[in-house]
């Protein structure tokens, strides 16, 4: 390594290490070493302390021995005349500025100033800096880079010298996909104020994260990456080499500075490169160009704006898929979160202002298909005036030789993600609940209704080239159209609910495997069955059908059920059979319908955790999205922590929201009669099919006799009360 940069590195750590220490003598003054502190909303502490270091820190107290561990691996300055190797004593400084920069965020800026940063995913008016993820975050976004959706992130130290270079920079890394992670700034700039003053929306939705004003903010994207080796990759704290290695190897991350780098940035940027995060810089420093601890250069160094991304992703050996769909806009998932705002409108159709939008897509015989044809029946939005509000009907119509009814339904539910990724174009809901918003901005651009079309014919091949071989596409704005389409879709739609609704697991004889997440949950081995979707929610048994159809050697495999070993419990011979297999012999087998008798494994992306509620004979269940403490005695984020990683844990079980509806929700200890407490929100969301569902139970206020935050979120709190509501647990027989 470059004596200058390992000079600038260890130099800038003992800075911030001095900060630390200085910051932490004045809380422990203040406060006492008992005084609590954490990151807000997450099991993993201060992540990269608790990752690498193992120490859960919890109070001022048990920053010491964090403090002691940064004075024990922070390297000597190095001197003039020193000729020994560079490398680890730079990597130490940069491991110790990490430790130091989360206990001085920690300090700084969530126990002297708690209203400093904007919680969930978008910024505020008055608010701009996001700060730390807390952990509901991190499971919906963090999965994003198991899967690949999001193959890595950018991490941003200062601004670019314009505005708009710092749009084009965000804009090219979004279509890569990735995330970008901005802290620091240049000269009194930052990149995140930039982008916000060129009126680019910025947040979790858009990928455009803006971690905070100061350089120690860089700790919160390499905490994201810290805590996503322990979430997804199963790694116990503590264990640093591995957390390193799956860093290098599956988080493809980089650094970009701009502007002079300081000491302290350095500091960071020998940190990054621990993780195996190189460092693309604007500016002529000193370059690190042999391989090592990177896949390839370590520091890369001039680089031009327009070449900065392609560097980068080069550098760090990023292989990034981008979708080449012919619209002239920007493309891919970085924009699915955008949102159009009323004054941003150029037209709208669908919603609560505008007549109905409808999208179907259905099956035809092969002859009846033209491929790549696409059509407007009625006014393109260069023939409407801006502001228009009209009616609309999507009509996909595909032809293919695997090509079955069932699938029409999980290809037409692609299309709002698909039509989402399209920059300046909204897609809210689905079916005859569509809506679109087409921003000023994409239509200035050239995009038209014809290019809804371009996308679907464009990812209908793409995606799912498996089952579809030719794809037309007619786009309807004349009314009387819209109308006629709009009838034929909900007849469709009605025989299409009727078929899944009618749908058994005693009808079938073939279940199916989803092993994706055996990435981070390597005994896990989700069984989607008619009745029982995955425990993502992502995933119904059709939609493994046609993932199995279109990837037959993929993670949605057939499983022939076999002989029932307790039809009442949900075991059967054939899926034990075949987790035993898929689990690598970890589980021989388990019970589909109960959560007290060997309940199904749990890998992490579960939207809901049902756990057992002793003194109230009955169970309680709580969604990802409420942050609260629950009758358990944990919140969502310490239950997630105890039953995923692929455990098998009686008396919880992960599931997804639509199961507590289903037949056979935990029917081996009653159903849902058994369930005493819910969230608010999840008891309303779910009101509709819930309450269809108690009928047939013969409870049908069921959900009104079921416990939430507002009555108690103890056992203690929510017993009498069920009590006197006369909830049907109560007198049922004992779970325990």
């Amino acid at each position: 390594m470059s004596k200058i940069i390992a000079s600038a590195a260890i130099r800038g750590a003992h800075k911030i290490v001095e900060r630390a220490e200085k910051k932490y003598a004045e809380a422990l003054k203040k406060h006492g070493p008992g005084k609590e502190i954490a990151y807000p909303n997450t099991g993993y502490y201060l992540p990269i302390i608790y990752g690498i270091l193992g120490i859960p820190v919890k109070t001022l107290g048990d920053m010491k021995p964090v403090i002691e561990t940064c004075r024990r691996i922070l390297p000597q300055p190095v001197r003039e005349m020193h000729h020994l190797p560079y490398l680890a004593p730079a990597l130490d400084a940069g491991m110790a500025t990490f430790f130091a920069e989360e206990i001085e965020e920690a300090i700084d800026h969530y126990l002297e100033k708690p209203d400093f940063y904007q919680m969930g995913e978008d910024p505020s008016p008055e608010r701009l800096w996001l700060g730390a993820a807390d952990d509901v975050i991190m499971r919906k976004r963090g999965v994003e880079f198991v899967d690949g959706t999001a193959p890595g992130f950018a991490a941003i130290l200062g601004a670019p010298p314009t505005k708009e270079i710092a749009v084009k920079l965000a804009l090219e890394l979004q279509e890569k996909n990735l995330y970008v992670f901005m802290a620091a700034d240049t000269e009194g700039r930052t990149m995140s104020q930039q982008l916000r003053e060129a009126g680019v929306q910025i947040g979790w939705p858009t990928r455009l994260v803006p971690f905070g004003p100061r350089t120690s903010a860089t700790v919160f994207a390499i905490g994201f990456a810290t805590r996503a080796a322990m979430s997804f990759g199963g790694i116990e704290p503590g264990d640093f080499r591995k957390i390193l290695i799956y860093n290098k190897d599956r988080i493809f991350a980089f650094a970009l500075t701009f502007g002079t780098v300081s000491d302290e940035w350095y500091a960071n940027g020998a940190g990054a490169i621990n993780y195996g995060f190189p460092v693309i810089a604007d500016t002529p420093i000193p370059e690190v160009l042999p391989t090592g601890v990177c896949t390839y250069e370590h520091v890369v160094s001039n680089v031009p704006y327009d070449k900065m991304t392609a560097k980068a992703v080069e550098v760090r050996g990023l292989k990034v898929m981008v979708s080449k769909v012919p619209v002239p806009v920007s493309y891919g998932p970085a924009f699915e979160g955008e949102r159009v705002r009323g004054e941003d409108i150029f037209s709208e159709m669908g919603g609560p202002k505008a007549p109905t939008v409808v999208e179907w897509t259905t099956s035809r015989p092969m002859d009846e298909v033209e491929d790549g044809k696409i059509e407007v029946i009625g006014p393109d939005l260069d023939e409407v005036q801006p502001g228009a509000r009209f009616g609309m009907a999507v009509l996909a119509e595909v032809a293919g030789r695997t090509m079955q009814p069932d699938f029409e339904p999980i290809l037409e539910r692609q299309i709002h993600h698909l039509v989402n990724y399209a920059k300046g174009v909204m897609h809210i809901g689905q079916r005859d609940i569509a809506w679109y918003r087409i921003s000023k901005d994409a239509f200035e651009k050239g995009f038209r209704l014809k290019h809804i079309g371009s996308i679907l014919h464009a990812k209908y091949h793409g995606d799912f080239g498996g089952i579809c071989d030719k794809v037309q596409v007619k786009i309807f704005t004349d009314p009387k159209k819209v109308v006629e389409i709009l009838a034929k879709a909900r007849s469709v739609y009605g025989r299409r609910d009727a078929r899944v609704e009618g749908m058994t697991d005693e009808s079938e004889k073939t279940f199916y495997s989803c092993t994706l997440c055996q990435s981070f949950a390597p005994s896990h081995v989700c069984v989607v069955t008619p009745e029982r979707t995955g425990l993502c929610g992502a995933y119904s048994w059709l939609d493994c059908k046609a993932a199995y159809e279109i990837s037959p050697t993929g993670p949605n495999q057939p499983i022939e059920k076999g002989k029932a070993v307790d039809e009442h419990k949900g075991q059967w011979e054939g899926v034990n059979a075949f987790v035993g297999r898929a689990s690598r012999g970890n589980v021989a087998s388990y019970n589909a319908y109960s959560i007290m008798d060997n309940p199904m494994t749990s890998c992490g992306c579960f939207e809901c955790i049902s756990a057992v509620a002793p003194s109230c004979n009955g169970i309680m269940t709580v969604d990802r999205d409420y942050p609260g403490m629950t009758p358990s005695g944990m919140k969502f984020t310490t239950l997630a922590g105890s039953v995923g990683g692929g455990a098998m844990t009686p008396g919880f079980v992960g599931h997804s929201k639509y199961y507590i509806t289903s037949r056979k929700f935990v029917r081996a200890e009653g159903g849902i009669k058994r369930i005493v407490w819910m969230p608010k929100k999840l008891k309303e969301d779910l009101r509709a099919r819930f309450e269809k569902r108690a009928a047939e139970e013969g409870v049908p206020d069921l959900l009104d006799r079921i416990a939430d935050e507002s009555v108690g979120t103890t056992e203690e709190e929510i017993l009498p009360w069920l009590t006197e509501k006369g909830h049907p647990a109560i007198s049922m027989d004992p779970l325990m």
